[in-house]
């Protein structure tokens, strides 16, 4: 999918003293994840680079989200609204945003469910990345595409045994099980969780 962009000379800087607000919003979830400020600078950097990057009011200087956690936010479009003086970017964050270590810095917008199933996912993509010691998805990882296939089979079976005895409780955890799983073996392949939602939505909207 090609990226939509706002180039810098296509905003108004004027009316805010050279800046720009610029909210972000999750791709996956829709939820706001942050509020950040943009000038020329920092929005042509973010066009070359495809990092959200900002401007520091009280720093006075250019940033980009993640160069210090790695928690980047990764642009897949942009609009700007009527007056051309307000971008909405649209990210695919590599974790949680707020540097309270929380999802969002909007408190309502922590963890819905499937915003977790989001940062779920860029986890495991983290883990696969980094490869941490004594992380379970690090030793699914090195074990290699065989390991993992076979363990979605079987959480694959656990998932339906559970069902047919009806317990649902044990029904919840087996399918968070072959989600893991799944999310892991998607991973593997290269496959984002955006492609899965665009496939899903593509039949639907037949």
């Amino acid at each position: 999918m090609k990226k939509e962009m706002i180039t810098s000379d296509q905003v108004n800087f004027n009316r805010l003293n050279g800046l720009i607000p610029a909210v972000i919003v999750d791709n996956i979830t829709g939820a706001v994840l942050m509020v950040g400020f943009m000038n020329k600078e920092s929005l042509d950097i973010t066009n070359s680079t495809g990092k959200a990057t900002f401007y520091s009011r009280s720093r006075k200087k250019i940033w980009t989200k993640g160069e210090t956690s790695g928690n980047f936010l990764n642009v897949i479009n942009m609009k700007k609204d009527c007056d051309d003086d307000t971008l909405l970017i649209r990210v695919i964050p590599d974790g949680n945003t707020c540097h309270t270590g929380d999802y969002s810095c909007f408190k309502e917008e922590q963890y819905p469910d499937i915003t977790f199933l989001n940062e779920l996912y860029h986890i495991i993509e983290t883990r696969k990345k980094n490869l941490p010691e004594h992380s379970y998805t690090t030793k699914l990882f090195k074990e290699g595409e065989d390991r993992i296939i076979q363990k979605v089979g079987e959480e694959a079976v656990e998932t339906i045994i559970a069902a047919k005895n009806k317990d649902k409780k044990d029904l919840i955890n087996e399918t968070s099980d072959l989600l893991y799983h799944l999310f892991v073996l998607l991973a593997e392949k290269g496959i984002p969780l955006t492609d899965i939602a665009a496939n899903l939505h593509k039949r639907h909207s037949k």
